[in-house]
């Protein structure tokens, strides 16, 4: 099992997800509907589950497993969001993949690229992975100003890459790899370090993901 460690900077902490988070999460969730849901992962065989114990339980049950790490985003000590290292390798590949939400009143407070990079830093420092991936819809403009910040380098556009409020939706992939941050990404971002332009989306890939999709 790998352990889940509490991070913290300023207003903003990352902890273990617990099962007596069911509540605050639920209520999160409910209360946050429309500014959530056109991001909010669906099954494309049409049934999504809205059993939050569940999932909780489900992402605890991956932490054992050494797959994957499940946090809450709390700012100035209440829950505002969730983020989850998932996908965790190790070996000849040491990577892994963030994900991560908050709640409408949260924004606009640095909750979330403060979480992504205490989370990074933990992967890299840590658990000694290489490389962390964050992949964001083109429409998602508040996620994308996060790697941004925090100088995740745009690597691509996937085509239809995850099933997205009822469709398959494309994402831009944007990554790190420890050697670009010997410093960490927070201290990094903190002191006024990241390269400019460093995790913006080149303009032909913003034209490329507007054209239809093939077909």
């Amino acid at each position: 099992m790998t352990t889940i460690p509490t991070l913290a900077e300023g207003r903003i902490s990352i902890r273990p997800l617990r099962l007596r988070d069911t509540r605050d999460l639920d209520a999160a969730l409910t209360l946050n509907r429309s500014w959530l849901r056109q991001w909010e992962a669906t099954n494309p065989n049409g049934f999504t589950s809205h059993d939050v114990r569940g999932s909780i339980r489900s992402l605890q049950m991956n932490a054992r497993a050494g797959l994957g790490l499940p946090f809450a985003i709390e700012l100035d000590g209440r829950f505002v969001g969730q983020l989850n290292v998932s996908g965790i390798t190790y070996g000849s590949l040491g990577s892994a993949t963030i994900g991560y939400w908050v709640t409408e009143d949260a924004a606009g407070h640095d909750a979330t690229p403060t979480a992504v990079a205490l989370a990074t830093d933990h992967c890299f420092s840590v658990l000694g992975l290489h490389r962390m991936e964050i992949c964001i819809r083109p429409e998602n403009g508040p996620s994308l100003r996060v790697v941004e910040k925090l100088g995740f380098r745009y690597e691509g556009l996937r085509r239809r890459y995850i099933h997205i409020n009822g469709l398959w939706r494309d994402h831009f992939c944007f990554a790190l790899v420890a050697d670009e941050v010997p410093g960490g990404v927070l201290r990094r971002w903190a002191s006024g370090h990241v390269p400019a332009g460093l995790g913006s989306v080149p303009p032909e890939a913003l034209a490329e993901a507007e054209r239809p999709f093939p077909v």
